[in-house]
């Protein structure tokens, strides 16, 4: 009999890509995927995969350079984040429609955070796509998501891996995907991508948007704090522990059947040009989880 997983997929930036390969390993080793929650990137590929389109994503994201990535980005004058984030969204729609989530073919769930009143938003019902603008919007990042008069961002503020908000069935699987684990992990750098970098160096085009986004994140600095060394990274840092140590504690708590622990330093949070490589390191993650878990069963 097939075994039914009810899937977990955790918030992480681009790292969150990884959860596409997980998906796929979980398919190719015969179990079926009854529910899904997750929270900012999972949210995203959690839906994707709920309404039928995570091959259709997966080539449209294998395809993106740099320069690609770059160019998806809509940046704002607006003093609550960087970015709009309507651009790229409004590119996935033209591959993959919106629906309502009643309509999608498994339960799903995506967690966006009420940054005013502090309270987490449970999205479960109306469009997929606002349910993922809302998970999405990483504080100082993507400008704050309005909705039914609320003012949403990133869920991962307050449940970055929702294994409480998944539908659970009788006798079904556990799967619990962290991104942000901190587990060893050494990474190098291939041959092409360092060419590639190089490359870029020289780009015109591309030191124009780094110089943009630099810009753009300096001027929500306050001037007291821009003298500072390591502002940007100390925010960054901060935020790393916070969504680390709320994740063990849902983790302890929840206990998870298949637990997968994507290492937080294989890649950053902005690496979408290198959605291949995050996949394929996804897939065979699970596939370590998945034998380790067979093994004992």
């Amino acid at each position: 009999m097939q075994k039914t997983v009810s899937l977990v997929l955790s918030s992480g930036g681009a790292r969150g890509i990884a959860h596409v390969g997980v998906i796929e390993e979980i398919e190719r080793r015969g179990y079926a995927i009854g529910s899904i929650s997750g929270t900012s990137m999972g949210a995203l590929v959690g839906g994707i995969y709920a309404a039928g389109g995570l091959g259709l994503f997966k080539e449209w994201m294998t395809t993106l350079d740099r320069m690609d990535v770059f160019s998806l980005v809509d940046f704002t004058i607006s003093g609550r984040g960087l970015v709009k984030g309507d651009k790229v969204l409004k590119e996935m729609k033209k591959i993959i429609p919106d629906l309502n989530i009643e309509d999608l073919r498994i339960p799903y769930a995506a967690i966006a955070t009420d940054i005013i009143n502090g309270e987490e938003i449970v999205f479960e019902k109306g469009s997929l796509y606002d349910a993922i603008r809302a998970s999405v919007s990483i504080p100082t990042v993507f400008t704050p998501f309005e909705y039914n008069g609320l003012t949403l961002v990133d869920g991962g503020v307050v449940n970055p891996i929702p294994i409480n908000r998944v539908k659970r069935k009788k006798d079904d699987l556990l799967f619990v995907v962290d991104v942000n684990a901190k587990v060893p992990f050494k990474r190098i750098k291939k041959k092409q991508e360092i060419l590639e970098e190089r490359k870029l160096a020289k780009d015109k085009r591309f030191s124009k948007y780094v110089n943009l986004f630099t810009d753009k994140f300096n001027s929500l600095i306050p001037k007291n704090e821009k003298d500072k060394l390591g502002y940007i990274n100390l925010i960054s840092k901060s935020t790393n522990l916070m969504v680390h140590q709320i994740s063990q504690m849902a983790i302890e708590k929840g206990k998870p059947d298949v637990l997968v622990n994507f290492p937080y330093e294989a890649y950053g949070i902005f690496d979408f040009y290198k959605a291949a490589d995050i996949i394929q390191l996804g897939a065979e993650i699970a596939k370590l989880a998945l034998d380790e878990f067979e093994k004992k069963g």
